[in-house]
């Protein structure tokens, strides 16, 4: 009883209040955004650098550069040799990495909070000032290869879900790979980098994030400091690339050597600033959290426990993302069933969402976890520079994490039941199955070679 009164009792907190301190803000005269988040919980910080280019960004022919960039960042500047960013970072105690998505790139330093001048020196160093030797590319590019025929080509789910998006999507660049096609890999240049780098790498296309136990001030001071003197580029919004009608369910076929059969399927949805009603993506998540948001929800608790037809079963939503996207669901059939039969457990699921409107109690249940595990993922001075980080780079707000719980808690039965008759729907389809071969087979790889086969 006193979880569930703990858990209720949270609906009321804003998360990034319940997270010790305010938040600040302000933009540098070069454009550059600064955010600042008080956490005054231990002597740490992370400090953030996020850019508002990622591979939905990127045109045909140079799909993977914004990754190929991510590696190059770390390759050495106009001061610094290759690896030494790391070495400092290291030698002071800190963590360091970096990531790039379809909507943004980020680089960021955890570190005791006395170091942060460290993190700024040398992420406004690379900012501007990236040396991209070639010698240093052309080893590089051998580790993307590697690291693609690794994550991707070699690893059977991996693949169906990279053409599983090529077939879903007809003009959304959501259906290019992060890390790229092979054939555009093998051809990226340092000439390329270069451009890419000097359009999207600049100060006023970028979002500082500190998290800490920090002072707001010094902080600012020390942004002012380093990134200051940095000059802005003039950055050129991408054209639209909007996803024209579906006309009927998609169905495609991946031949891959595997262990397994898998399952993934897609209906396209909405995202926060593309809905026709500001409710809808929200609707979606609790949508996406009835049947799978915990060991309880609907899927494991009736497909893998009940009927037992799947072995792993999911479902998932984001209502963040700078272009519409999908609300996807897969799973692996168990011993003595087949990937037929767990593709109709699905489809049976989604449709008594579209016929049954959720019960008040299960929604209460689902509400509690979500706020649950929001509060505690925000026990993280990372984990809440990177919400501020993404939700400001997708031009949203990081206000908007204030009224996230709030919005899901307002979700009415009524809500998930609409949402999932507008979108869940055939029209919105794509299904991919993976038709495991024999492991034997398996070909050896070219990085230019052909996609699997797709029917």
């Amino acid at each position: 009883m006193k979880r569930v009164w703990l858990l209720s009792a949270l609906l009321l907190i804003p998360p990034l209040s319940w997270a010790d301190g305010p938040v600040h803000e302000r933009e540098l005269d070069n454009g550059l955004k600064v955010i600042v988040k008080e956490d005054h919980r231990a002597p740490i910080v992370t400090s953030q650098v996020w850019y508002g280019v990622g591979s939905s960004y990127e045109q045909g022919g140079t799909t993977g550069i914004s990754h190929a960039l991510e590696h190059m960042m770390f390759k050495g500047t106009e001061q610094l040799a290759p690896g030494e960013f790391s070495r400092i970072v290291a030698e002071n105690g800190g963590e360091q990495n970096a990531f790039t998505s379809r909507d943004y790139t980020a680089y960021y330093q955890n570190l005791a909070n006395d170091r942060l001048a460290i993190a700024f020196e040398l992420e406004a160093d690379r900012m501007r000032h990236l040396a991209l030797p070639a010698e240093e590319f052309a080893k590089e590019l051998e580790v993307i290869k590697e690291e693609r025929r690794l994550r991707t080509e070699d690893d059977p789910e991996s693949l169906t879900f990279e053409v599983f998006n090529a077939v879903a999507y007809a003009a959304s660049p959501y259906r290019n790979p992060v890390i790229g096609w092979g054939d555009d890999i093998a051809n990226l240049t340092v000439a390329d980098l270069r451009d890419w780098y000097r359009q999207w790498y600049a100060p006023n296309n970028a979002t500082l994030v500190v998290v800490g136990d920090v002072d707001p001030e010094a902080v600012f001071a020390l942004a002012e400091r380093h990134f200051g003197p940095l000059e802005a580029e003039t950055v050129v919004a991408p054209r639209p690339r909007g996803e024209p009608p579906q006309y009927g369910e998609k169905r495609v076929q991946v031949k891959a050597p595997a262990k397994e059969p898998y399952l993934l399927m897609g209906y396209k949805a909405t995202a926060v600033g593309h809905a026709d009603a500001t409710w809808e993506p929200y609707a979606l998540e609790m949508l996406a959290s009835v049947l799978d948001g915990g060991a309880s929800a609907r899927i494991r608790r009736e497909l893998v426990r009940g009927q037992e037809i799947a072995a792993s079963a999911g479902a998932g939503y984001s209502a963040f993302s700078r272009l519409p996207g999908m609300l996807l669901l897969d799973g692996v059939p168990a011993n003595g069933h087949d990937v037929a039969e767990l593709e109709r457990g699905l489809r049976a699921q989604i449709a008594r969402l579209r016929d049954e409107p959720v019960g008040e109690g299960e929604l209460a249940r689902i509400r509690n976890q979500l706020v649950a595990d929001k509060v505690f993922k925000l026990d993280s001075v990372f984990y809440q520079g990177m919400e501020i980080g993404k939700l400001e780079t997708l031009g949203l707000g990081w206000r908007l994490i204030d009224e996230y719980l709030e919005r899901l808690a307002a979700v009415t039965p009524e809500q998930i039941q609409a949402v999932a008759r507008k979108y869940l729907v055939p029209e919105n389809l794509t299904v991919a199955v993976l038709d495991p071969q024999p492991i034997e087979d398996r070909p050896s790889h070219s990085i230019a070679g052909g996609h699997p086969h797709v029917r």
